[in-house]
């Protein structure tokens, strides 16, 4: 919880540094908000990722983002103590006798991974398949990573293509009305401004929390794929423990 309250007060605070610092030097939030250099910047930048990685991956984008301030979170503590239970349980009765109480794992993978070794899967085969998961479910989440990576490239590039075309038109109007000419200069800054601003505030840090998730969800199952092996050679409860503690972060260790 604490995570997903820390990236939201992340964003409102850069938005209130950085257009709150504007206001209080005199500008108006009327003149940020202008109509065709968000067009330009956004609308230029979607259109990027459009022809770059096609419709279909365009049209997550906001699951994506809702993915990245709202995660999963893993509770590695209780994944640990579930797997102590288990051990403990198999160690008196045999691995058939848990297959009831895999309901407790409290993520798919571990229960799945489970399953395999009560079912009889030898240890290569469980760490095969937990390894080609694992592969297949890195490579979608880069695929995801990337897509907003391209978007914090793209969106400074299309600020520097509205700054230029205002600047055209500035050139184009020249001594004609300066209202016209100074609506087109402030035309060309903003466009500039937009991009900068999504790109390092937007995209680019909702890539670096997709990262963060994936790293966590690859934790996860490393450790569920540790503790399924340590269950299938019959180890020692409390050794299992051990090994999947020495698995944790030290500060978090120590709470185990």
């Amino acid at each position: 919880m604490m995570k997903k309250i820390g990236s939201l007060n992340g964003l409102v605070l850069g938005i209130v540094s950085i257009f709150g610092a504007f206001l209080l030097e005199g500008g108006s939030l009327k003149a940020l908000f202008l109509i065709a250099p968000l067009f330009i910047v956004f609308g230029g930048t979607f259109a990027a990722v459009i022809i770059g990685f096609g419709i279909d991956k365009f049209s997550n984008i906001l699951k994506l983002i809702k993915i990245a301030y709202f995660p999963r979170s893993y509770d590695l503590n209780k994944l640990i103590d579930e797997f102590f239970r288990l051990s403990i349980k198999s160690r008196k009765e045999g691995l058939l006798a848990i297959e009831k109480d895999l309901v407790h794992l409290r993520y798919k993978f571990p229960q799945k991974l489970t399953h395999y070794i009560i079912d009889g899967a030898d240890k290569e085969t469980v760490e095969n398949l937990a390894m080609l998961e694992i592969k297949s479910m890195q490579d979608r989440h880069y695929s995801n990573i990337f897509i907003f990576s391209k978007m914090g490239g793209y969106a400074p590039t299309m600020g520097i293509l509205g700054t230029v075309m205002a600047l055209i038109m500035t050139l184009a109007n020249a001594g004609s009305d300066p209202n016209v000419l100074i609506k087109n200069i402030a035309t060309a800054f903003i466009a500039t401004l937009w991009g900068v601003f999504s790109a390092n505030l937007l995209w680019l840090p909702i890539g670096d929390k997709l990262r963060r998730c994936h790293l966590e969800e690859k934790h996860m199952m490393e450790m569920s794929l540790e503790g399924v092996l340590a269950l299938q050679s019959g180890e020692i409860p409390s050794i299992l423990k051990a090994r999947l503690i020495s698995m944790l972060p030290q500060k978090d260790q120590q709470e185990v």
